[in-house]
């Protein structure tokens, strides 16, 4: 009985056992479903040619349902710009769609099959052929979904990777703390929402991108912890790659924290120039340039200076990030508001 209801369960989730392609848990649960058939009729040949359609229907319909869920973990909910930008640069250009348009390929040719199959039961007059019809539709069905075993590997991977990082909302700014590595990002972060990064004396601490949540006045802030990146170029590691999509693709600011004191390990020289290559590639995003570990040192600087450690200058900072963002959108103008009318009825813009 317990191995019955292993079975089940296994037809039930689809999901393939450790070590197995995608393919075997899919194609378990489509054949344990039509080998449950029991279909009625008035005679054995009537109830064998049932039994060989619901066999085909059902294994048909399971596969499908099971191809479909897959392809709908990466739109519910639909996909952001910058969920998109991340995920074309952790696995490659046009990677999700080439594996998406491949299952849908998959799902098309398995619902032509199954009706093709079904046209010939029809016109069959013997239990062999029921038979033959059935084995046929099951080896084509299972050639189909071995297919695309490594499309369904992609899509696993690319939905584990999105669940793993935050998904921001468009609505509201979003402020991207970056920088080179141990320059106190996250003990900043840290400071300015409730977020709780990882924070260790040591560089890339942080490797993926992690959101919390600030109020400054009137606005709701995304405050988004990013890996650092050490500005070199195509040797950068996928951390690095990250935090740069973000400042590029998902940034409404740029915190940009600078360690004068060299306990970071990198020279001041080597943060300004991934600086100014910012300032040059991003030229429609303000960046506000702050000095970290004010607490270690003495003189003075143009820039900004907080200690995350005791807490100086923190609400000065909140008071310049609240300010930039007013002047941002005192630059961007409101979109115009659109009216569509449809055959005489008013419809709101989409």
């Amino acid at each position: 009985m317990r191995m019955a209801k292993g079975r089940e369960d296994r037809g039930a989730s689809g999901g393939a056992r450790p070590g197995m392609p995608p393919s075997s848990g899919i194609l378990d649960a489509a054949f344990h479903a039509a080998y449950k058939a029991t279909p009625h009729g008035e005679t054995r040949l009537d109830r064998s040619r049932r039994r060989a359609q619901l066999k085909i229907v059902r294994s048909a319909a399971v596969t499908v349902r099971h191809l479909e869920l897959r392809r709908r973990t990466l739109t519910k909910p639909p996909l952001t710009d910058f969920e998109r930008e991340l995920i074309a640069n952790r696995f490659g250009r046009d990677s999700l769609e080439r594996a998406d348009r491949r299952v849908f390929r998959a799902v098309s040719r398995i619902r032509g099959l199954s009706a093709e199959e079904q046209r010939i039961l029809r016109k069959a007059s013997g239990t062999e052929q029921f038979a033959e019809s059935v084995r046929r539709f099951y080896g084509r069905l299972a050639s189909f979904v071995r297919e695309v075993d490594p499309d369904l590997r992609r899509l696993e991977e690319i939905a584990r990777f999105r669940k793993s990082r935050p998904r921001l909302d468009p609505a509201l700014p979003v402020i991207a703390v970056a920088g080179f590595p141990n320059v106190g990002k996250s003990s900043l972060v840290a400071r300015l929402s409730p977020a709780k990064p990882k924070v260790a004396p040591y560089p890339f601490t942080t490797l993926a991108l992690e959101v919390g949540h600030a109020d400054l006045g009137f606005d709701r802030l995304q405050v988004l912890d990013t890996p650092g990146v050490l500005d070199r170029g195509r040797a950068a590691n996928p951390s690095e790659v990250e935090a740069e999509t973000a400042v590029g693709s998902a940034a409404t600011a740029i915190l940009f924290v600078i360690d004068p004191t060299g306990t970071c390990g990198y020279p001041l020289a080597d943060q300004e120039a991934l600086l100014e290559r910012w300032k040059a590639e991003f030229p429609s995003v303000p960046i506000l340039e702050v000095e970290t570990k004010a607490d270690l040192r003495s003189d003075r600087s143009p820039r900004m200076q907080v200690s995350a450690t005791t807490g100086a200058g923190i609400e000065e900072l909140r008071t310049a990030i609240e300010t930039m963002l007013a002047q941002r959108r005192a630059r961007t103008p409101l979109p115009p508001i659109e009216e569509t009318v449809v055959e005489g009825e008013y419809r709101s813009p989409p």
